[in-house]
């Protein structure tokens, strides 16, 4: 059975203004503190993986050496698949060119770039740093060195975007010739600082988010990636092999500060304390079970859809009320419904959060 381990990398330069990952500011001397206690974490737990996935944070902010160490010390303590997708998210402000021969002499086979949009004054909009050149340029490092499996972030709604703007973009995207696309809509956490001046952004109105959601399906399907998740779309071959487990609620283990795992069913939780775990004063803690509705919650994201045997397998069912209101989000052009497996259409995603309000 497929399994995954999710390694959390707890270090940015500074913090974007939307983001409320986990994260504090890098330095050498904490960045090396943390690698070897997850070194020494990991040799009180055992497993099979196929695929590990170094999220944060900033993993790129580690140096490569740094980080393929704590890889290293992943394979000398799990049994690791031959043919694992191994993938790390990397920030193009730092240039990556040496790291990524080294990412790929130590096996790593797939890299995430925090894109967000080819469009300079929108991604420093969001506080990144870098333009689209050095996006450019991580895309070509990556390539030289061999790992051709490559991701661009995108991100839908951020201040100063347009429908217009957003066609730069996918303009950029068929130039990189990449394998994968994630496209979030911004979403405004509490307390980030773009909760604070959420009254004095530039923000597109809903309607023309919506507008712009449905148009990169569109766009990019019209470019060789076929959407499989709300928000995620690959060229054939390239779906990413580890947030598909957490969709399909398989196992995935997940180590470091504020990461989550679900192991046997039962989900389990790292307190978001870097420093206590460095100390080794924290500890991984229970959170609860996977439920039916954690099922319906993660299939409903899927192109694919809902397998309602399958969910009612694990506990689910849906009242005669609810069944009604499934056959009308059909003949709104919501959803399709075989009788065996309900699924949304990009229309249906758009408004998915009021669907699920209905049948959870």
């Amino acid at each position: 059975m497929a399994a995954g381990l999710y390694i959390h990398i707890p270090f940015c330069f500074s913090k974007c203004p939307y983001c409320d990952f986990y994260s504090t500011k890098y330095t050498p001397t904490a960045a090396d503190a943390f690698a070897e206690k997850l070194g020494g974490q990991m040799q009180d737990y055992t497993g099979s993986f196929d695929t590990v996935y170094f999220g944060g944070g900033t993993p790129s902010i580690l140096e490569p050496q740094v980080l393929t160490g704590i890889l290293q010390a992943v394979r000398d303590h799990f049994a690791i698949d031959p043919a694992a997708e191994i993938t790390v998210e990397c920030n193009p402000s730092k240039d990556l060119t040496g790291d990524m021969e080294q990412y790929a002499a130590a096996g790593i086979n797939r890299v995430s770039i925090g894109m967000q949009s080819a469009v300079d004054r929108e991604r420093f909009a969001l506080g990144r740093r870098a333009g689209s050149g050095e996006v450019a340029r991580t895309v070509a490092a990556a390539k030289a060195a061999g790992i051709t499996n490559i991701s661009l972030d995108v991100m839908l709604g951020t201040p100063k975007q347009t429908p217009d703007s957003l066609e730069e973009t996918f303009a950029f995207i068929a130039r990189m010739q990449v394998t994968h696309i994630s496209a979030y809509l911004l979403k405004i956490e509490p307390s980030t600082p773009f909760d604070r001046l959420q009254t004095k952004l530039a923000l597109p109105e809903e309607d023309t988010v919506c507008q712009m959601y449905l148009q990169t399906v569109e766009r990019l399907g019209q470019l060789g990636f076929a959407q499989y998740e709300i928000s995620n779309f690959a060229r054939p071959g390239h779906e990413g092999r580890h947030n598909l487990l957490y969709w399909n609620c398989s196992d995935y283990w997940g180590v470091g500060p504020a990461a989550h795992s679900c192991v046997g069913n039962v989900r389990r939780f790292w307190p978001d304390d870097v420093q206590g775990f460095i100390a080794g004063t924290v500890a991984e803690q229970r959170e609860g079970d996977c439920t039916s509705e954690d099922y319906l919650l993660m299939q409903l994201r899927l192109v694919s859809g809902l397998n309602i045997p399958a969910y009612e397998r694990r506990g689910g069912r849906f009242t005669a009320a609810q069944r009604v209101f499934m056959r009308q989000c059909v003949g709104h052009g919501y959803a399709v419904w075989d009788g065996e497996v309900f699924r949304l259409t990009p229309a249906g995603m758009v408004v998915q959060n009021a669907i699920l309000e209905e049948l959870m």
